[in-house]
């Protein structure tokens, strides 16, 4: 019983720690949408290639403002271990959350300067500079400080470090003489000396940790297609436990992903690699061995999964085909463009789970498939038509070999199309509008809010929508650590057995996953909203 307690919490804080991945991840896009664009129409090259050098060519306004994009964009890829160290903290702390995301920012400085300091005494960096002889790439610079190449690691482990601080001790008492140094006026405080002690300990212990992630990231690159295989498997399996961003983000931040000299710089990181070409004005063709983390999703997202939405609508019945078919269509389409897939994966997840798992083999083969075939198209968040217009049309077929995809989609969509048709129609598999008359009551309720809504009455069906969570979740008095991702509703509760999955997919959502005290409730992209409209029917309660 212990084992499992323990089991449980760690699965509930890696919930929280994933979920606190997205809040940097999610300004990604918009940093990728600066820079791609930014530095696909001042590079030289391109302009050349479309004759575009008089309108926008060095010394216009044009180009400078192209520049000025590029250069705001790549500011926020270099500065993601303190974007990661604040979101963190965020994410693990309970209340006075401002001041968590203070004291990460203020120990992370704290933390690398310390590092510094030791760094110059050894005489590894002189006056600001990195002293010969010293391992390339090994030493970096987080804020203009010189420190080890830590990168998103070190944010983490400020944040991770942080969250805890605060938890212990944002509501500390003091004696009365200190006491305008308690509460959470101690938390800087205490961070302060802790990240002083783990900055020392950082310059001891991380050059062999440093070691331990590039012998890792070598051990997968050195596995080839089937290290790639791996990868792409294991990023959909875990989507079910939300773990996916745990796991992926090494390979996309750290040395796991692979290290490469990008116009004279050590870079880290496959996503940090990709980046760093795209922002340089000298790479012929952007590198596989990056990309090959990230390329794979294309086909899955924008032809596979709307294959079997299309499937799916094919094998409906009759009577229910119209409804079945918005629904499907609005998955795919989301699937498509922004590349968010759980609507149509979770459709499918719990009414057949063995399609699950070979949706994850040719996941794990569409990476495999783009590694052969030299296709390096980069991404931020997710891999839809925004993100292969900016990374792989806009950069040209000679960078990233986009035109070689377009057959791998066709197969894609075939594939997925026959396979989930076949695996319908063989086994009557439930999917939307192919459900039992027993089970129609799970849209009675979308039914009821869709007829309220129609009367005018919007607030209403958001209400009933909350109290269906709340209800479902065993009332106010069991929810703790409200959050949520992309797609999904993440959070603790007091007594995991209160917890009924029915009521909860009577609100809406198209899964519920728990596990010890952690809950997932998924919803789909419309989660954003759902969140602050429970917390503020929470605090009305």
């Amino acid at each position: 019983m212990p084992a499992k307690i323990k089991e449980n919490k760690f699965f509930t804080i890696l919930q929280k720690v994933g979920s606190s991945f997205l809040l940097p991840i999610s300004i990604l896009p918009v940093a990728g949408l600066l820079l791609g664009i930014g530095a696909s129409f001042s590079n030289p090259t391109m302009l050349a290639q479309y004759g575009l050098e008089g309108l926008m060519g060095p010394g216009t306004w044009v180009n400078h403002v192209f520049i000025l994009m590029s250069a705001v964009g790549t500011a926020v890829f270099a500065n993601l271990p303190l974007l990661f160290a604040m979101a963190v903290a965020l994410g693990i702390a309970k209340e006075e959350k401002a001041v968590a995301v203070l004291s990460a920012a203020l120990s992370f400085i704290v933390m690398h300067m310390t590092i510094q300091t030791l760094l110059t005494f050894a005489g590894k960096v002189v006056g600001g500079v990195v002293a010969e002889g010293v391992i390339a790439g090994t030493i970096g610079a987080a804020l203009g400080i010189k420190t080890l190449e830590m990168g998103v690691f070190g944010g983490i482990i400020v944040g991770l470090g942080v969250g805890y601080l605060h938890n212990r001790f944002y509501k500390m008492e003091l004696p009365v003489v200190f006491s305008f140094f308690g509460g959470v006026r101690f938390v800087p405080i205490i961070s302060t000396f802790t990240f002083i002690l783990v900055g020392a300990l950082s310059y001891v212990v991380w050059p062999y940790v440093q070691m331990g992630i590039l012998a890792t990231g070598s051990l997968v690159i050195k596995a080839g297609y089937f290290g790639t295989f791996i990868f792409g498997f294991m990023e959909r399996i875990l989507i079910p436990f939300g773990l996916h961003h745990v796991f992926y983000m090494p390979f996309w931040q750290t040395g796991v992903g692979g290290a490469e000299v990008v116009d004279g710089v050590m870079v880290y990181g496959a996503q940090n690699i990709f980046f760093a070409e795209l922002a340089s004005r000298h790479v012929q063709h952007f590198s596989v061995e990056a990309a090959r983390f990230m390329s794979g999703k294309y086909a899955i997202m924008m032809a596979g999964l709307p294959g079997a939405a299309l499937a799916m609508y094919m094998t409906a019945d009759s009577a229910k085909k119209k409804i079945a078919g918005g629904l499907l269509f609005s998955a795919a389409l989301t699937s498509f463009i922004t590349g968010i897939t759980e609507p149509i994966e979770f459709t499918f997840l719990f009414i057949a789970p063995v399609m699950f798992v070979v949706h994850c083999v040719f996941a794990g083969l569409s990476f495999v498939l783009t590694h052969v075939l030299d296709i390096a198209i980069g991404t931020t968040f997710s891999c839809g038509l925004i993100d292969f217009t900016l990374y792989g049309l806009l950069q040209g077929n000679a960078k990233t070999g986009w035109l070689r995809l377009i057959p791998v989609f066709i197969v894609y969509f075939a594939v997925y199309y026959f396979m989930f048709k076949f695996a319908i129609k063989k086994w009557n598999l439930k999917t939307p509008g192919r459900e039992d008359a027993a089970d129609v009551k799970l849209y009675t309720k979308a039914d009821y809010k869709a007829k309220q809504a129609a009367a005018g009455a919007p607030e209403a069906e958001a209400k009933a929508q909350e109290a269906l969570i709340v209800e479902g979740l065993g009332g106010k008095a069991n929810i703790e650590n409200l959050d949520c991702c992309a797609t999904r509703l993440r959070l603790s509760v007091k007594n995991p057995a209160l917890v009924n999955k029915d009521i909860l997919k009577e609100s809406g959502a198209l899964g519920v996953l728990v596990s010890g005290s952690g809950v997932q409730i998924i919803y789909g992209p419309k989660v954003s909203v759902i969140k602050p409209r429970l917390e503020e029917y929470l605090s009305g309660l």
